[in-house]
This record gives structure tokens, C-alpha cells and sequence, in this order.
């Protein structure tokens, strides 16, 4: 084997560690960014009184059903920071520069319509 083969190898296997820290990294930002959320979901699902907090909305809704619908968010919301950490890991860098370009999009659009609506 050629000396440049090998050197080709090892960088392959540095970006590909790197990688893989990068995507360990953006799942543990996720988790941060949703362990309110996600505490709040498991909240509502083991908790029966927390239904009267939204009103005449859920007074139809079985108790079964509201918390078997907090409990599919909460698996949902656990399974996030995983997804979003191999996304990262496994997509090239031209697509990761478009998906960050657009969640810095809806980022700013829900600031600017926050601002709008609520004060």
C-alpha cells in the first residue's frame, strides 16, 4: 500500500470522527434546547389534573387519550436529539449549510412574528 493511501485513509477516518463529533454535539444542544419541553410532556402524561389547564378545549378528551398522546410527544421529543446528531454525523456539508440556513429562516420569521403578535 502507497504511502499517500494510507494518508488518504487516516484523513477519512478523522472526518469521519470529526463527524461524529459534530453530530454528538448537535444532539446534545437538541436535548438542552428541548428538556423543558420534554419535562412538561411527561408532566402532562402522568399527571390526570393537568387536563383542566386547557379549558373547554380537552373536557371531550378520555384521560386515556390525553395521556397516551403526551406520552407519544414526550417518545417523540427523546427521540429528537438522536435524530438530529446522526443527521449531522451522516449528511455531507452543503446539505447541513441548507438545513441551517433554513432553521436560521424560521428562527428569525417566528422572532418577527412573535414580536408582532404579542406585545
Amino acid at each position: 500500500m502507497s504511502s499517500k493511501s494510507k494518508q488518504g485513509r487516516r484523513e477519512e477516518e478523522t472526518l469521519q470522527l470529526s463527524r461524529g463529533m459534530w453530530g454528538w454535539l448537535a444532539g446534545l444542544i437538541t436535548l438542552v434546547v428541548i428538556a423543558f419541553p420534554l419535562s412538561a410532556a411527561v408532566a402532562y402524561a402522568t399527571h390526570p389534573a393537568t387536563r383542566k389547564l386547557f379549558g373547554d378545549r380537552l373536557s371531550s378528551a378520555s384521560a386515556v387519550g390525553f395521556s397516551i398522546f403526551w406520552w407519544i410527544l414526550a417518545l417523540l421529543l427523546i427521540a429528537l436529539p438522536f435524530l438530529v446528531g446522526f443527521g449531522v454525523a451522516k449528511m455531507s456539508s452543503r446539505w447541513l449549510t441548507i438545513l441551517g440556513v433554513i432553521v436560521v429562516i424560521l428562527v428569525v420569521g417566528l422572532v418577527v412574528l412573535g414580536q408582532m403578535f404579542a406585545f
